[in-house]
């Protein structure tokens, strides 16, 4: 009990680090939203696209190096040399792809259809990110949360703030004769955006920057290459996962007609964001459980510790899935604000849904990541990559961004349940099957039924969730008891 109480005191701050970035995504909706900060929905539909670039170019940088970090600073007597590899290895990487962006960067915006205009912040930008991996990996191998998450939570309010004030406030002030109109240009919001983005990462690596002084510059090549080999398939399923996470609005954009492409992408993005609040939660949980995972494979029958994880995170993201269902309609103006995208509500569960089998999906890689096996991550990524691809070519034209939530859906599950399948094989976990399949099957079921038949009915949709929480403290009342306890 005593390292599953560690382990929820680490989610806890590490999940704060890092929820709280994603919820810059999320807070930020209300604003791009409400009428007259952009100009229309496909404003917003042209941020949401270059975003999903800043996905896929995220973790080709990252190359899966982080996760060979924390593999190999636990693996290895020589920390030191795991660190000086690794941070000289990202260093080369990033400044190499800045150059070659710098230099193309006309015929790169060409190709991925972005204006040109924005492309040479979004190099900045990735360039900056990518610097600061290796010093954020060492703070949460080093047992630092709370440095962590300061930095991180002083970028998010950085961003957050000159966003409002980009947005709002500086045409507020140039209308009343300040000294700011230097600064104001019209028709600039996109630029503002990302402008706020990149003063923000630069702020996050200069108070990261001492960790490059203190590091020893040693490369190890052969340590380099074992971590590389490691590395591989974690950045081909990163690939994958960001194809099946944000790809699908390149996907829109691509296929639909110009005049539809990108007010569709804007309506899709914006009540995307209402199934943050599952996003949030697994993202927080896995950044909590993958050092667990690794510092206590050589624990005492650590599989049962896996196993009650995973209990923990379905209870926990069914009574999640609920909530935000019965609740949406009351969620969506305060986070949505204007009713032009209002029209995109019916993928909310869906997509609530997807993210929460990506959630269960990440508890169970945990066999592949301790036996070494992270090429089935990488083959797993793959097939609900082509899932998710197929699915969106064949009916995207038909049904627009519909099609892509299913595909989400699906892809997700598919890998969820190819997780499992493959980890009884390799390394048996006892998970409680029944209890799992009750919360996940009751939860889905009442999902469904709240929203598709008895949406905005309070009444039954409140019923309903009490009755979930009543079977979820039944079957959990001794854990929960001494949770409390302590």
């Amino acid at each position: 009990m005593s390292a599953l109480k560690k382990l929820f005191k680490q989610t806890f701050i590490y999940g704060l680090a890092t929820v709280l970035p994603r919820m810059l995504s999320f807070l930020l909706v209300p604003l791009y939203t409400t009428k007259g900060v952009l100009s229309s929905v496909a404003e917003y539909g042209e941020v949401s696209v270059i975003f999903s670039y800043f996905v896929l170019f995220n973790v080709v940088l990252a190359y899966g190096m982080e996760t060979a970090f924390f593999r190999y600073f636990n693996k290895e007597d020589d920390k030191n040399s795991v660190i000086g590899t690794s941070a000289i290895s990202l260093i080369i990487s990033s400044f190499g792809f800045f150059i070659i962006a710098f230099v193309f960067q006309e015929q790169i915006a060409s190709l991925i259809n972005i204006n040109a205009k924005y492309i040479n912040l979004v190099i900045w930008i990735l360039l900056l990110d990518a610097l600061v991996i290796i010093p954020f990996a060492w703070l949460r191998a080093t047992q630092k949360p709370v440095r962590y998450a300061i930095i991180k939570i002083l970028n998010v309010a950085i961003n957050l703030g000159l966003n409002l004030f980009f947005l709002l406030a500086l045409k507020e002030l140039v209308d009343n004769g300040s000294l700011f109109k230097i600064i104001y240009k019209p028709n600039f919001e996109i630029n503002y955006i990302f402008i706020s983005n990149l003063v923000a990462s630069a702020v996050t690596l200069l108070f990261m920057f001492p960790f490059y002084f203190k590091v020893k510059y040693v490369f190890n090549i052969a340590l380099w290459k074992r971590m590389m080999r490691y590395a591989f398939p974690v950045l081909i399923a990163g690939v994958a996962f960001s194809i099946n996470e944000t790809f699908d609005r390149i996907l829109l954009d691509y296929i639909l007609p110009e005049n539809v492409a990108k007010t569709q992408i804007g309506m899709y993005s914006a009540c995307y964001k209402l199934a943050l609040f599952m996003t949030l939660f697994a993202t927080a949980y896995r950044l909590g459980i993958e050092p667990f995972f690794f510092s206590h494979a050589k624990t005492e029958n650590p599989q049962k510790n896996y196993a009650r994880i995973l209990e923990f995170f379905v209870a926990l993201g069914a009574v999640i899935l609920l909530v935000v269902v019965v609740f949406a309609d009351i969620l969506k103006p305060i986070i949505v604000r204007s009713e032009a995208y209002w029209e995109a509500m019916w993928v909310v569960p869906i997509i609530l849904l997807a993210n929460f089998c990506l959630g269960i999906y990440h508890n169970l890689s945990v066999w592949y990541k301790i036996t070494d096996r992270t090429k089935f991550g990488a083959y797993i990524s793959i097939v609900g990559a082509v899932i998710t691809l197929v699915i969106n070519f064949v009916f995207i034209k038909q049904y627009g961004y519909k099609a892509s939530a299913i595909a989400t859906l699906v892809a997700y599950s598919i890998m969820m349940l190819l997780s499992y399948y493959f980890g009884r094989k390799y390394y048996p976990i006892p998970y409680n099957l029944k209890k799992i399949g009750l919360y996940l099957i009751l939860s889905i079921v009442l999902s469904g039924l709240s929203f598709y038949q008895f949406r905005a009915n309070y009444i039954i949709g409140i019923s309903m969730l009490i009755v979930f929480l009543g079977v979820i403290y039944f079957s959990e009342r001794q854990q929960i008891n001494q949770l409390l306890k302590k």
